[in-house]
């Protein structure tokens, strides 16, 4: 898909647009890339210029809601075909995105980008042929680029989610050749594509699946097993859990993963907000 290379507004940077155009300035410095980079605009009474492009003035726009420009005017970067799947923005500017009101990324404390930094240092990536299961906005594949991971077969099997990548600007490019064509993103389900990844043919693991309720085939003894087989012995596995339902149900999902782990050949133990595995 081609990337979006327009503004991105959120309800405050819309707001700083008007303030600064209705105290009379002529320009308005800020980031309209979610905090990637800074730059100005030029402000007329009717409109705005950025990057040599004219847009009108947004009306209000929604709270916990990025917008993007379709051609007619600012729209949510959201969809739904079957769930409603949403980019949202975050104090750290990169976003996360929810599916039907449940956030996939954790940004309470901080930035997802910062959160997926520590857990792919754990799989130690430098020079290492990394496998990310469920690629989502791309945050551990960029994490694994910039510590030097050898190549990154990332698979996404949502295209509404493959979409919001293509808005947001803290998700890599696969074609951008600053990456060296190490990063290659699948379109596919990754609990069926796994089978024609080929034998011991990973050096490292990042699994970081979407809940039980709505992915347990990612959870299953067969995955687990599967994973078991195309990681190189000694390889590292991390897998993202939480602790979803202990409070409710007193269910323990790292403990039920480490168990299956450990039964398809791995040496499992709780780390961070998840688990983390070596192939014996």
């Amino acid at each position: 898909m081609p990337r979006y290379s327009g503004p991105l507004l959120t309800r405050t940077t819309a707001e700083a647009l008007l303030a600064a155009r209705d105290a009379g300035a002529c320009a308005w410095r800020g980031s309209l890339d979610l905090d990637r980079s800074a730059g100005k605009a030029t402000l007329a009474a009717e409109c705005w210029t950025w990057q040599g492009r004219e847009y009108p003035y947004p009306g209000r726009l929604r709270d916990r809601t990025i917008h993007y420009w379709d051609g007619a005017a600012f729209a949510p970067a959201s969809r739904f075909s079957g769930a409603l799947i949403k980019l949202v923005p975050t104090a750290w500017g990169a976003p996360t995105f929810e599916i039907d009101g449940i956030k996939m990324l954790p940004t309470a404390k901080t930035s997802p980008v910062e959160d997926a930094r520590r857990k792919v240092a754990l799989v130690e990536p430098r020079g290492k042929a990394v496998l990310d299961t469920c690629g989502g906005l791309g945050y551990f594949a960029v994490c694994c680029l910039e510590a030097g991971a050898a190549s990154v077969r990332s698979f996404e099997k949502n295209p509404d989610v493959l979409w919001l990548r293509t808005l947001n600007p803290w998700s890599p490019d696969p074609d951008d050749p600053a990456h060296g064509g190490r990063l290659a993103l699948v379109h596919a389900d990754v609990s069926a594509a796994i089978a024609q990844v080929p034998d011991a043919s990973v050096d490292a693991l990042l699994h970081d699946p979407p809940r039980f309720g709505i992915a347990g085939e990612l959870y299953a003894q067969t995955f687990y097993d599967q994973l078991a087989r195309v990681l190189r012995r000694g390889g590292r596995l991390f897998h993202y859990t939480g602790s979803p339902n202990k409070l409710t149900s007193g269910r323990d999902v790292p403990r039920e993963v480490a168990r299956r782990l450990e039964k398809a050949g791995f040496k499992a133990q709780p780390a961070l907000d998840g688990v983390l595995a070596a192939r014996r």
